[in-house]
């Protein structure tokens, strides 16, 4: 029974910690809400988390892939700084977004590639934009709302409830549609697909834990199937996305040129091939820019080993 109601108070914290912190960055001026946030950053990157360790980790695992050596500690103090600064750019960014002038959302984002996407889109059998957790993909999304292309994209159930809710009904302000990673969600996105519309899946974190195997960095991990499965199901254009929010100036959309989708094999080998190929644009995606890498959970076996070694000590 006590169990029972210090989670629901804790929910409830968690809940109000979101929403007030949320609209204070949105009501606040924006110079006041970016040193407010950068403020808070800072303080969070000194913790001794789980999350900290992680964004340190993948920090050095990129530097690492990108030169064949690690990050001196200098190096590495001054990139986790960053690090948090562009996570803090992120969250106000996010809170400003749903009553963000659509004047504004344009003129803080430029495009790359952006004509793979009309082409596919005028051919009408949907695309599927593969997204990694780099700089604010949320911006995009609205960008793209308001040039006649909304995106319907999958998220990550949150708790408490209402906590989802709040954060679906923010994403729909800002021209986004979004739907929870649920028993429905595939048939939801292949029935958008089919409609000719774009779905955005974020897939850089295998949450279900039955993804495909890939090499990512230097080590064999797991990403989603689905925009594989997906592309190929309905036919589809698969695409590869970032979205980099840098400390000045606007917002860099990166589309790629449409990934293979054809059938040269079995299903599940197709599937691999093509999931692969999400992994090493994602590789470049974020070398270029690893500090706006948002990963603050393990993403590697072994890393995920060492947490849980870590626990039973």
């Amino acid at each position: 029974m006590l169990r029972g109601t210090r989670r629901q108070l804790r929910l409830r914290l968690t809940y109000l910690t979101y929403t007030s912190l949320a609209m204070g960055l949105r009501h606040l001026p924006e110079p006041l809400a970016r040193l407010c946030a950068a403020t808070v950053a800072l303080v969070m990157r000194h913790g001794r988390g789980m999350t900290v360790r992680m964004r340190v980790a993948h920090l050095q695992r990129v530097v690492r892939a990108r030169t064949g050596a690690d990050p001196d500690r200098a190096t590495l103090r001054v990139m986790t700084r960053r690090a948090y600064l562009a996570y803090a750019r992120y969250w106000v960014d996010g809170a400003r977004l749903p009553s963000a002038p659509p004047a504004l959302v344009a003129s803080r984002l430029r495009t790359e590639g952006f004509e793979h996407l009309r082409r596919a889109m005028e051919a009408g059998k949907g695309v599927i934009m593969a997204l990694p957790h780099v700089g604010s993909w949320e911006w995009g999304g609205s960008w793209l709302n308001q040039v006649g292309y909304p995106m319907t994209a999958v998220a990550e159930v949150l708790e408490p409830p209402e906590l989802f809710e709040w954060f679906i009904r923010q994403r729909a302000a800002a021209g986004l549609h979004v739907v929870p990673l649920d028993h429905r969600a595939s048939a939801t996105v292949s029935r958008a697909l089919r409609e000719g519309k774009l779905v955005g899946l974020l897939c850089d974190r295998d949450l279900v834990g039955n993804g495909v195997e890939v090499e990512f960095f230097g080590e064999k991990t797991t990403f989603p199937g689905g925009p594989a499965v997906l592309a190929i199901r309905t036919g589809a254009t698969l695409v590869t996305t970032v979205v980099f929010n840098p400390a000045y100036g606007v917002h860099h959309a990166v589309i790629s040129a449409p990934i293979d989708t054809s059938r040269s094999g079995s299903l599940h080998d197709d599937v691999v091939r093509i999931t692969q190929e999400i992994a090493r644009h994602f590789e470049g995606y974020i070398s270029s820019a690893p500090e706006q890498w948002h990963m603050f959970q393990p993403a590697w076996p072994s890393e995920r080993a060492a947490e849980e070694a870590r626990k039973r000590r």
